[in-house]
């Protein structure tokens, strides 16, 4: 019997606090920190600065594949609508204004696709100080199966297999990656929050792989 979807630990506390994800200023608790991480991390030749990298060309396949609707994470409690993103005036990889809403990087692999990095990312509150559906990635384990149904198509589902912090200008870009073994990748914000230098300095990024059945 699967265990009671786990309530949210370090961001419980900061919850009223918190506002806005992916460089939005604001006052966080200070107890607010980052998930004890497992696993390891991305791994790339270089760190980029942006979200995500930028020119807006699709990979092979891309606009063949399903598109994600709905992404869920049940034993974390997570349960979000899905809607495909582009990149801003910037470059870097836009995100959804809805924190109940999670942003899959339109010009990337799309969930289920056969090879490259799946990019989900979404807001850990909003501006109210209310937790979005990406808060819930703190609590995820590894084993923890993430589903994810895609339009006109069967249902994906992965297994998480780690979870790191890394500073945002150290995100590297294999979390980007088109090619190579597929993986599903959410991203969300991490303390330290400094509204001085833009707002959260970190990046929490999850990995997922495909459960083979």
């Amino acid at each position: 019997m699967a265990d009671a979807p786990r309530r949210l630990t370090a961001l419980t506390m900061a919850a009223a606090a918190l506002t806005a994800v992916l460089a939005v200023s604001g006052t966080p608790s200070e107890q607010a920190a980052a998930p004890s991480d497992f696993g390891s991390a991305p791994t790339g030749q270089r760190a980029v600065t942006a979200p995500a990298p930028r020119g807006t060309e699709s990979p092979p396949g891309t606009a063949a594949a399903a598109p994600p609707e709905r992404v869920r994470v049940r034993d974390a409690g997570l349960d979000a609508r899905v809607r495909p993103v582009g990149v801003t005036e910037r470059g870097d990889m836009a995100v959804p204004d809805d924190p109940s809403v999670a942003g899959w990087y339109r010009f990337g692999p799309a969930p289920g696709s056969p090879e490259g990095s799946a990019v989900l990312v979404g807001h850990v509150d909003g501006e109210t100080g209310a937790l979005g559906e990406f808060a819930a990635l703190y609590d995820v384990r590894r084993g923890d199966r993430v589903e994810v149904r895609r339009a006109k198509a069967a249902p994906v589902v992965y297994r998480v297999v780690s979870r790191t912090t890394v500073p945002k200008d150290e995100l590297p870009p294999s979390a980007f990656r088109r090619t190579g073994d597929p993986v599903l990748t959410l991203i969300t914000c991490a303390p330290p929050f400094e509204p001085e230098r833009g707002g959260y300095l970190a990046n929490l990024v999850v990995t997922a792989e495909p459960v083979r059945e």
